[in-house]
């Protein structure tokens, strides 16, 4: 009996903790949308021939002159009387995560009357609890912001994911994203829907690099023409199993748009929309987006803030109005009170390595990784999960060196071969500081 017992206990505190572990979640059935709340102030304004702006708010998939560029054409044939304008708030590589920290100076300040979200591609590898803290920011920003602001989730698919879908299920980032939408009423496309019954019928090839699929979208292409097949008899869907050929992958992408649109675009009654209690208290709704010579902020050491004509200040001056480069020696330091920092920098060719102490705790990180033959946007994790109080933090460039040709993957060392001049410096390049919580001034 005592056994017994003993058993039942140990179950219910296994249950208890699986109900408790923030990563659970539930696997969401695959449609091809869901209506909820609908789109209601966006189409009142394209019906009433007022100015719309559309925001495309993702990763690289939103980047391609793919779905982005046909859906606004779309828009556009469909609704002449509006003006509706652009918000290209695409990076490629990036996910929720930077997303609910850029969020307010690639989107908000535009003034968006929708925002299509479409992270789910490139969250596919992070915790739920994050998804659900930033995708959950990312709406909660928006609707403090401008409550009548429609938001609608898009869901896309690479050849590593598009067995859920064939199983009819959702991965795991849209189906923790279905819980957000849920909560806020937020319509969703699952554009990933066709992809899937397309190749379980055999009719489409998740990754063909043998085909070439270059033509150009927008007004040439006609999304609602056949769609090109291959040598096989198959659509190619992409060269890589992720970014569409923009006239078969990405026109399977708009078609689902523009099947649910219409009947998402009947639902709801235009006006504010409501703004429930958080289903996190801890999401990431309070981000702060901090330039490095704001106050509060003290940079020591061999730094330069390089001049708008600098090629890595040129570079990205559309996402950071301002670039610093540190020397090996070189700090940055600052005390903030929230829970998660991190800083916008770069990895590069030239990059270095990095020492971050939080509160007294040091680890090593380098700037620089297999892809480095060239520069591009990065988040540095400084500190993540941490008690909501005062912290203290600096970042040392370290005068460390390392081999970088090993660092890079075997099919890029000869370009290090090449150019070992490129690979030679060390420096760190950042912009800008994001908080979960605020600066300490």
């Amino acid at each position: 009996m005592k056994l017994f017992a003993f058993l039942l206990a140990a179950v219910a505190m296994l249950t208890a903790g699986a109900a408790d572990d923030p990563n659970r979640f539930e696997p969401r059935a695959s449609e091809p949308y869901a209506i909820r709340g609908g789109l209601p102030n966006f189409y009142r304004k394209l019906h009433d021939g007022k100015d719309v702006r559309i925001a495309y708010f993702g990763g690289s998939i939103t980047a391609q002159n793919g779905w982005r560029v046909q859906s606004l054409d779309y828009f556009r044939k469909l609704f002449q009387n509006a003006k509706i304008s652009e918000i290209n708030a695409a990076i490629g590589g990036t996910g929720s995560d930077l997303g609910v920290f850029r969020l307010d100076a690639d989107v908000l300040v535009h003034k968006p009357d929708l925002v299509f979200v479409e992270f789910a591609v490139n969250d596919a590898g992070a915790r739920p609890l994050n998804i659900r803290r930033s995708m959950e920011g990312i709406v909660r920003q928006i609707r403090k912001r401008f409550p009548e602001t429609d938001i609608c989730f898009v869901y896309t698919v690479t050849a590593a994911s598009v067995n859920d879908f064939k199983n009819g299920k959702l991965p795991r980032s849209a189906s923790v994203m279905e819980e957000i939408a849920d909560h806020y009423a937020i319509p969703t496309v699952n554009m990933s829907y066709e992809v899937a019954r397309l190749e379980k019928e055999g009719k489409l090839t998740m990754k063909d690099a043998r085909q070439v699929m270059t033509r150009v979208s927008g007004d040439e292409l006609n999304v609602e023409s056949k769609i090109p097949t291959g040598e096989d008899g198959k659509i190619p869907f992409a060269g890589d199993g992720v970014h569409p050929y923009t006239n078969t992958g990405h026109v399977i992408y708009t078609q689902s748009l523009m099947r649910a649109l219409p009947v998402i675009g009947k639902a709801g009654t235009p006006g504010p929309h409501p703004l429930p209690a958080p289903l996190r208290a801890d999401c990431w709704d309070n981000t702060s987006a901090v330039p490095l010579n704001a106050s509060g902020i003290t940079l020591n050491g061999p730094y330069t803030e390089l001049p708008a004509t600098d090629p890595a200040a040129r570079q990205f001056a559309n996402r950071l109005p301002a670039l610093w480069r540190f020397e090996p020696g070189a700090s940055i330091e600052f005390k903030f009170k929230g829970t998660k920092a991190m800083l916008y920098d770069l990895y590069g060719p030239d990059s270095a390595m990095i020492e971050v102490t939080v509160d007294g705790k040091s680890r090593r990180l380098r700037r620089m990784d297999g892809y480095c033959t060239y520069r591009r946007l990065a988040l540095c994790p400084l500190a993540d999960n941490l008690p909501d109080e005062v912290h203290t933090v600096k970042i040392t460039v370290l005068p460390e060196k390392f081999d970088k040709r090993e660092v890079l993957f075997e099919r890029n060392r000869g370009d290090f071969d090449k150019n070992p001049g490129k690979y030679a410096p060390y420096y760190y390049y950042a912009g800008k500081l994001f908080l979960v919580g605020e600066l300490v001034k």
